[in-house]
């Protein structure tokens, strides 16, 4: 079977799944940072508002589809999906702060330290990160100790100094300096591909996958990271703040480098295009239970937000 294109209806039925899989992490996060009346109460209610209501839970949807590959539990790859949802969500809050890249404008809303001010944004932030790790601890994730410290491992060199933090290190010193493509490659598989490859590898660590289907699953997240990058830095360049629900124009006015000041809009489109037909390549051994996947990637780099 031809696996290269996708038909109108693996869109479709991509868009119902994705649906309702946010609809499901959505419950899923709701019901692990449920609200109070203590003394935390306006720490939760920050962390709440950021990590609720709003987002293409693309990083959750991963783990779940990869899992289910797999035949994992649904009930098991929604509690780390919602963990890694919760760890992009912390990513964000600070991404916004002043001291960053100083935003005030987050999935169409306030961002948090605009709603909460910088001290309980950060402290959210914080808490968001610790209740990721403290979820995939938990027993009702995995039975099994070592799939557990698996995946704690996993997500700590995927958002840590090794990758997403690292990442955010190398562009903000990039600020005002020409990057090579190299450079740029590498900047972005550490801030926002390592993230994205670690939700589809968290997926087959729960399958209890072998080395060859997980060196797979690895090598077609991270290719689809990178042309979700590179799909990111299109939209922020030819769409407005409406469509994405978010400040547009940030890393020029920055003077960052990004995939389209190097390549321009033209040649970036088909340099995401070219590592998307590479990402489904890595899915063929599948077959069609990876259709949802594949369109996904599809999906990654024709998104309108």
């Amino acid at each position: 079977m031809n696996f290269s294109s996708l038909s109108t209806l693996d869109s479709q039925d991509l868009r119902c799944s994705l649906s309702e899989r946010a609809k499901q992490i959505e419950i899923t996060l709701d019901k692990l940072l449920p609200k109070t009346k203590g003394g935390e109460a306006t720490l939760v209610e920050a962390m709440r508002y950021a990590v609720l209501g709003g987002g293409k839970r693309l990083r959750g949807y991963l783990v779940t589809e990869v899992a289910s590959l797999f035949n994992v539990d649904i009930k098991k790859s929604l509690f780390v999906g919602a963990s890694v949802e919760m760890l992009h969500a912390y990513s964000l809050i600070h991404d916004d702060l002043p001291a960053m890249d100083d935003d005030n404008l987050r999935r169409g809303k306030p961002s948090a330290h605009i709603q909460f001010g910088e001290a309980i944004a950060i402290l959210a932030g914080d808490a968001l990160q610790t209740k990721a790790f403290e979820i995939l601890s938990m027993e009702d994730v995995e039975e099994n100790a070592q799939k557990r410290i698996e995946l704690v491992k996993s997500l700590a060199e995927a958002s840590g100094a090794i990758g997403m933090v690292g990442g955010q290190v190398i562009d903000i010193e990039g600020e005002n300096r020409h990057l090579t493509l190299p450079e740029i490659l590498n900047l972005h598989a550490m801030k926002t591909g390592r993230l994205i490859c670690y939700a589809a590898e968290a997926g087959a660590i729960l399958g209890g996958a072998s080395p060859d289907m997980r060196n797979r699953i690895i090598s077609y997240g991270r290719d689809l990271g990178t042309a979700f990058q590179i799909a990111d830095d299109v939209l922020d360049a030819t769409a407005s703040a409406e469509e994405l629900g978010k400040t547009v124009g940030k890393d020029s006015a920055a003077g960052k480098s990004t995939f389209v000041t190097l390549l321009g809009i033209e040649d970036a489109r088909k340099e995401a295009k070219r590592l998307i037909e590479k990402a489904k390549r890595h899915l063929n051994f599948f077959d069609e239970n990876a259709n949802n996947l594949r369109a996904l990637a599809e999906y990654v780099i024709t998104r309108k937000n």
